[in-house]
């Protein structure tokens, strides 16, 4: 029998960072996620909030308004990009962070809201990869490219 497959670090399981509690955020530097016209609810990202994790993961903040201007809810969040998953971490309503009881993967094709896979496509990953930089994600969501796949 041929021997058993080394073990290598990259066979190690996937192992996600400890998540940090919900950074603070602001409307006024909230870069708009492009939502089709149709949409009640407008979407924005505060920039200050992204980070890229050494695990993969882009957490940021992002906040939904109604187009009149009334109520703000913010979420904080995760995006895998490696996986096309996304994580909710903690709900801000009434001007308090409630963090989610047990937060869990969810595939970002199958999740009801709209934004998500907006705001990935359109500045959080690269394909199966985050942006090389916070930096980069920033001027995606600003000016969208059309990249090929």
């Amino acid at each position: 029998m041929p021997p058993a497959p080394k073990s290598t670090e990259q066979d190690k399981e996937w192992e996600e960072t400890a998540v940090p509690p919900p950074p603070a955020f602001s409307d006024a530097r909230l870069l708009p996620i492009a939502m089709p016209p149709y949409m009640t609810l407008k979407f924005g990202v505060d920039p200050n909030t992204i980070t890229i994790t050494k695990d993969g993961i882009v957490r940021y903040v992002v906040v939904a308004q109604n187009r009149a201007g009334g109520a703000v809810n913010a979420f904080y969040e995760g995006v895998r990009c490696s996986t096309a998953e996304m994580k909710s971490y903690a709900r801000y309503n009434n001007g308090a962070w409630q963090e989610t009881k047990s937060p869990e993967w969810k595939r970002v094709k199958d999740m009801n809201s709209s934004y998500v896979p907006a705001l990935a496509s359109q500045g959080l990953c690269r394909g199966n990869a985050p942006r090389s930089s916070v930096n980069e994600m920033v001027q995606n969501i600003r000016n969208p490219l059309r990249e090929l796949p």
